[in-house]
C-alpha cells in the first residue's frame, strides 16, 4: 500500500528508501532559491541533503522562491509534502529512491515579488541561487548583453519599490541591506549559460543602472557573483513517472524527480559572507570555472540541440531510442568529433574525447525516459549559447562548418512547425510567433530565417556558413532528414 509523502510517513516508508537522517527542525534556512524546478531539486538540494545527512552546516537549508505561475504551482505541491522530495536515480537495472529534506519553506508566490524581497530583510540568508533558465537573463542573444529593453527589465524599472520579476526582487532586497548597513548576500546562479556569475551581475547592476547607479556602482564592488558549471540530466516529470513511484516504490509524490546517477558541481569560491563546505559532497571549487563551463555547454548542450531537432523531424520522442537511431547517433559523433570539441580548450584532468563518450552514455539510458521535446525547447535562446559560438570559432579559423551549418538549417526546418511526414509541432519558445514565418519563408529563401540578427550575429554574414545553411535547408526540404543525414555522413553535397 503506498503512503503519502510528508514528514509523518516517512517512518512508515520502505527501508530500501533512503531519507533524512537529520532533525528536519534543527534546520535553518541560509540559502533562498528562485526557480525551484525539477533540476534544483536533483542537484543543488541533494548536495545539500548530503551535507546535511553528516550531521554538518544544518543553518544552510533551503528556502524556495519564485515569480511565475510554475513556481505557485511547484509551491502547492510541495507544502503537504513538508517541503519533501522524492529523488529517483535511473540507471539500468538499479533504479534507488531517497527523500530528501533541504527546503525548509517556501516564499508565498504572489502578483509581484515582495514576499520575496521581504524574505531577504532575514540577514540569516547569505546566498540566494538561481535556476530561472537560459532565457530568463534578459540579454541580447547575438551578444550576451544584458538588455535593457526587456519588456520585465522595463516593468521593473518603472516600480523599483513593486518589483514583478527576479532582478527586480534582487535590486530592491540589495537596496534595502545597502541603506540598513546589512552585508549583502552572494548571488549565485546555476543555470546553463557561459559566465552564469557575470550574466547575473549585469542583469541586477544592469537594472539598478537604470533607476540608481550608486546601487549599481554598490552592487557591481559589493555584491559576490560567483560562476558556476552545473550537470545532471532531469527530466520532466509527468503521470508515468508519479504512477511508477507509486507502484515501485510505494510512495504518493505531487512532484517527484527522476534524474541520472551522474552529478556534477564546479563552483567558483566567491563567497563573502560564507558557505556551506560542498566540497565535502563531491563540489569541485576551483578558479578554472570556464573551463568546465565552456566543456559542458559546447559537448553536453550542444549535443543536446544535435539531436534534439532531426529526432523531432523524424517523429522521435525519447532520448534514448534518437541514440538508439544510426542517422541521429551518427550526425552527433561526426559533428562533435569534428566541429564542436577540437574548438574545445584543454580542462584541466580531462580527456575531452572520454568525456563526450560518457555523455554519449548517458544520453542512451533508457530508464532516465528523457524527451526530445525537453531538448527542442526554447531553442531561440540556446542556439546562440550552445551551437552559434562554435560556428564561429570554427569559422574564424577557416574551419568546415557543414555539420554546424546543418544543425541550424535543422532548428529551422523544425520551427517551420512539421514533422517529414506533415504531424504538426508545437514550438515551446517564447519567439515561436517570430521563428515560425520566417521558417516558413525560408524554404524559398533560406536567408529570411538568417536575418535573426539577435539569434545570429555576424555568422549570417559569413559566407561558408550561409552557403551550407541554404544547402542543408534546401535539402531538408526536398529530401528530408534521413536522406539529408545519410549524405553528411557519407560524405556527400547536400
Amino acid at each position: 500500500m503506498s503512503q503519502p509523502l510528508n514528514l509523518s510517513a516517512l517512518a512508515a516508508l520502505p527501508s530500501t528508501i533512503a531519507r533524512p537522517n537529520y532533525a528536519r527542525d534543527a534546520l535553518r534556512a541560509g540559502i533562498l532559491h528562485i526557480g525551484v524546478g525539477n533540476f534544483h531539486r536533483a542537484h543543488q538540494a541533494v548536495y545539500l541533503d548530503d551535507l546535511f545527512n553528516r550531521g554538518k552546516y544544518l543553518d544552510w537549508a533551503l528556502l524556495g522562491a519564485g515569480v511565475r505561475a510554475g513556481d505557485q504551482a511547484m509551491r502547492s505541491a510541495l507544502e503537504p509534502q513538508d517541503w519533501l522530495t522524492t529523488v529517483v536515480e535511473l540507471e539500468p537495472g538499479a533504479n534507488s529512491a531517497r527523500v530528501t529534506g533541504a527546503m525548509i519553506g517556501f516564499v508565498p508566490v504572489g502578483g509581484d515579488a515582495a514576499a520575496i524581497v521581504d524574505a531577504l530583510d532575514d540577514t540569516a540568508l547569505r546566498i540566494v541561487s538561481l535556476t530561472v533558465t537560459e532565457g530568463g537573463y534578459c540579454i541580447d542573444p547575438a551578444t550576451g548583453s544584458f538588455n535593457p529593453e526587456h519588456p520585465d527589465i522595463r516593468y521593473d524599472a518603472a516600480q523599483p519599490d513593486r518589483p514583478k520579476g527576479v532582478f527586480g526582487a534582487l535590486v530592491a532586497a540589495l537596496k534595502r541591506r545597502r541603506d540598513r548597513g546589512i552585508a549583502p548576500f552572494t548571488v549565485m546562479s546555476c543555470d546553463n549559460i557561459p559566465h552564469n556569475g557575470r550574466v547575473a551581475m549585469d542583469a541586477v547592476a544592469g537594472l539598478a543602472e537604470l533607476t540608481d547607479p550608486a546601487l549599481a556602482a554598490f552592487i557591481r564592488e559589493k555584491v559576490a557573483f560567483p560562476n558556476s558549471m552545473v550537470d545532471r540530466i532531469t527530466p520532466a516529470t509527468t503521470d508515468r513517472e508519479r504512477t511508477m513511484i507509486e507502484e515501485r516504490f510505494g510512495i504518493r509524490d505531487n512532484w517527484p524527480v527522476f534524474c541520472e546517477p551522474f552529478r556534477q558541481w564546479v563552483l567558483e569560491d566567491n563567497f563573502p559572507t560564507g558557505r556551506p563546505a560542498l566540497e565535502d559532497v563531491g563540489v569541485t571549487f576551483t578558479s578554472e570555472v570556464a573551463a568546465y563551463e565552456l566543456m559542458k555547454l559546447r559537448i553536453l548542450n550542444g549535443g543536446h540541440a544535435a539531436i534534439a531537432y532531426p529526432a523531432t523531424l523524424m517523429g522521435i520522442h525519447f532520448v534514448h531510442d534518437a541514440m538508439a537511431d544510426p542517422l541521429v547517433r551518427g550526425f552527433l559523433d561526426k559533428l562533435e568529433a569534428e566541429e564542436i570539441i577540437p574548438h574545445v580548450p584543454p580542462v584541466p584532468g580531462v580527456d575531452l574525447q572520454a568525456y563526450y563518450r560518457l555523455i554519449a552514455q548517458r544520453f542512451a539510458n533508457p530508464d532516465v525516459g528523457d524527451t526530445i521535446p525537453r531538448l527542442a525547447q526554447d531553442g531561440s535562446n540556446r542556439q546562440p549559447k550552445f551551437i552559434l559560438p562554435s560556428t564561429r570559432d570554427r569559422l574564424k579559423v577557416g574551419g568546415d562548418v557543414t555539420g554546424l551549418a546543418l544543425e541550424s538549417a535543422l532548428w529551422c526546418r523544425y520551427c517551420a512547425g512539421t514533422t517529414d511526414t506533415g504531424d504538426v509541432v508545437r514550438l515551446d519558445d517564447p519567439n515561436a510567433a517570430r521563428l515560425v514565418p520566417l521558417a516558413t519563408a525560408a524554404k524559398d529563401d533560406p536567408a529570411k530565417f538568417l536575418g535573426l540578427r539577435d539569434i545570429f550575429g555576424d555568422v549570417a554574414d559569413a559566407r561558408p556558413f550561409r552557403a551550407h545553411f541554404d544547402a542543408a535547408l534546401n535539402s531538408l526540404w526536398r529530401h528530408g532528414v534521413r536522406t539529408t543525414l545519410q549524405r553528411y555522413l557519407n560524405g556527400e553535397p547536400l
